[in-house]
């Protein structure tokens, strides 16, 4: 990331948490001249805690995406992140994010009771919003819902929607409908991003034949087009270093 020039940590959840939050992140631009980016679609959604130099501290919560977004890190600015797994709906948040798909909308200036304050040592920041989590916790998990969830992420979301209902027994109209209802896209499309996300590294090595979760290398490239709005050749180039989610891919 020398050439792009920004400042990337990314910190696992404890494991209390490990249903729920996939990972916390911050990102810094030091530099004078804001960053233009695009942000691919990745199967989370997120929670931002940001200021910089000409904009206040303000909390935002992003959607799942289902296609490409163009967005730019501001200059002389944070960002400090939580990207959370789905289950955090039901059982962290109760909320719903099914008017959020490829949106963003703010949240209360003292979500969490996250100051700026808190935005000078992401170390710390990391445990106190985890310790805030922990305590929002509600109830335990519906063993159906974290079986369903644990097949998704394990498989990358290569199984059908079939296999998954079988597996969990659980009816595939009603896991649809939960998750149009919760999160604004249908359990194949949910599937079908995660296994688009899992040739990120594969893409990134400059390897564009497909290894796995992908019939041919036809459908491959359609699929990368589709969420990428290009083809795998041009993201491996990522010139610029635009595409954010692989210029931070270790």
């Amino acid at each position: 990331m020398a050439d792009f020039d920004l400042d990337y940590q990314l910190i696992q959840p404890d494991p209390v948490l490990s249903d729920f939050v996939e990972s916390f992140w911050m990102l810094a631009n030091p530099t004078n001249v804001e960053k233009e980016v695009v942000v691919l679609p990745d199967g989370r959604f997120d929670i931002f805690f940001s200021y910089s130099i000409n904009e206040p501290f303000h909390v935002t919560i992003a959607g799942l995406a289902s296609e490409p977004s163009q967005s730019a890190i501001a200059p002389q600015s944070i960002i400090f992140a939580i990207s959370f797994k789905l289950l955090a709906i039901d059982y962290l948040l109760d909320t719903t994010i099914s008017s959020l798909v490829n949106k963003v909308d703010y949240l209360p200036n003292d979500f969490w009771g996250i100051t700026q304050d808190d935005l000078g040592d992401f170390s710390s920041f990391c445990t106190k919003v985890s310790s805030k989590m922990i305590g929002q916790l509600k109830g335990n998990v519906d063993e159906r819902k974290r079986k369903l969830f644990d097949l998704i992420y394990s498989s990358e979301g290569a199984l059908s929607v079939h296999e998954l209902s079988e597996s969990v027994h659980w009816n595939s109209r009603q896991i649809n409908r939960y998750f149009s209802q919760r999160f604004g896209l249908s359990l194949k499309t949910f599937c079908t991003i995660l296994r688009y996300k899992s040739s990120f590294t594969q893409i990134k090595e400059g390897k564009l034949f497909p290894e796995h979760y992908f019939t041919d290398q036809a459908h491959f490239i359609k699929e990368v087009k589709k969420f990428s709005g290009v083809t795998p050749k041009e993201l491996t180039k990522n010139k610029n270093d635009r595409f954010i989610q692989f210029s931070t891919l270790p």
